[in-house]
């Protein structure tokens, strides 16, 4: 399923196997919680821009247009019109994050919906249920997201619990697979270490949820607060326990320079909803750093957002009509930013593999790093 084709220090570049095509490692995934980027991108403006993965919500779908609506429309890819592989997330963030009102136990649990307050019960079962009905090709366990800074009392007790859910979500999706109606017989399942920012709790979770030798790993509860330095050194103590031969995914990162960062300390898989919400604000990452397209000295400035870069954005349009559209309210204005930040985004991704490939990739990493977090 995952092919690690060669290292550069922790680095890696590989390529990972889907019923829905090879995803080539480093990635960043695009997120479209709904089904659709935020920023009116249709899926063939993600292939424009070279997205490999689309990122969708279980929670959001769930609720609608529901997960039995997109089963009986033959499952995400066929609903939404994407031939390319899809990850869904198993609804655990939002559930943390959205909910007011939650009641957590053993079996999963109890919140009410953020739209409109309706009772609703996830555990590890629903979760993979959703998930199944969807036909995504990564499914994410079910796991409680901690906040930091959590104690440490209650943060090893939720681990113990998350790996007891873990083991149900393997035992359910495995079961789910069998179904005659399954719309993609061949979804994986990947495991998710938590632990907060304490290392001998992320640790002993990580060495217990990779027995189950599931096909991929991913690192959450983190980029929820905490500083970089606290993320990097997690991800320095996690990633060795981390099996070397199946992806390993940093969920919810992050910045240009998280990014290079995580690579270098052995992530292969990224997500953001940053490029694109900041994008909708008209802050717009480019290879000299970031700006913000609505200040004034970008009113009469008829350069491209990036004079370096080749997304459908910056192949026609000048600066100063783009900020003209975003000061004006118009929806193009929006869509042609977010444009811009994914290709960017993807872009990099591309950038990084070439370099892996070429075993150059720490050097231009540190020239990078210097270059892409400041502000223009």
């Amino acid at each position: 399923m995952f092919k690690v084709l060669s290292t550069e220090g922790a680095a890696r570049r590989g390529v990972y196997t889907t019923p829905h095509g090879e995803i080539q490692t480093p990635v960043f995934m695009n997120v479209g919680t709904q089904a659709a980027i935020k920023g009116a991108l249709a899926t063939e403006d993600l292939e424009r821009i070279n997205c490999q993965v689309l990122l969708c919500n279980t929670y959001h779908l769930h609720l609608r247009p529901t997960d039995e609506v997109v089963h009986k429309m033959g499952g995400l890819h066929k609903f939404a019109s994407w031939e390319r592989p899809i990850l869904t997330d198993s609804g655990g963030f939002q559930v943390f994050s959205l909910a007011k009102l939650r009641n957590i136990k053993e079996e999963g649990v109890t919140f009410s919906a953020h739209t409109d307050g309706h009772k609703i019960f996830m555990g590890p079962e629903e979760s993979m249920k959703i998930q199944w009905g969807l036909g995504s090709d990564i499914v994410m366990a079910f796991d409680e997201c901690i906040e930091n800074p959590s104690p440490y009392d209650y943060v090893r007790k939720s681990c113990d619990r998350t790996v007891r859910w873990l083991e149900r979500c393997k035992a359910a999706m495995e079961e789910l697979k069998k179904r005659e109606d399954t719309v993609n017989p061949g979804q994986d399942l990947w495991g998710i270490n938590q632990g907060g920012t304490y290392h001998d709790i992320r640790i002993d979770h990580m060495r217990r949820i990779a027995e189950l030798d599931l096909p991929g790993y991913a690192i959450g509860g983190l980029a929820v607060g905490e500083t970089a330095e606290e993320m990097y050194s997690v991800i320095d103590a996690v990633a060795p326990e981390m099996p070397f031969d199946k992806p390993r995914y940093l969920m919810g990162v992050g910045t240009p320079v998280n990014i290079l960062e995580a690579v270098s300390r052995g992530v292969d898989f990224f997500d953001c909803v940053m490029p694109a919400r900041n994008a909708r604000h008209g802050h717009l990452f480019t290879s000299q750093g970031i700006l913000n397209i609505n200040n004034a000295k970008y009113i009469t400035d008829d350069r491209p957002i990036d004079e370096h870069c080749d997304c459908p954005a910056c192949r026609r349009y000048s600066r100063s009509y783009i900020r003209h559209l975003m000061r004006s309210g118009e929806m193009l204005g929006m869509r042609l930013a977010v444009m811009h930040n994914l290709y960017f985004y993807n872009n990099l991704m591309t950038e990084i593999r070439a370099h892996l490939d070429a075993g150059t990739f720490t050097a231009w990493k540190n020239q990078q790093v210097e270059i892409l977090g400041r502000r223009i």
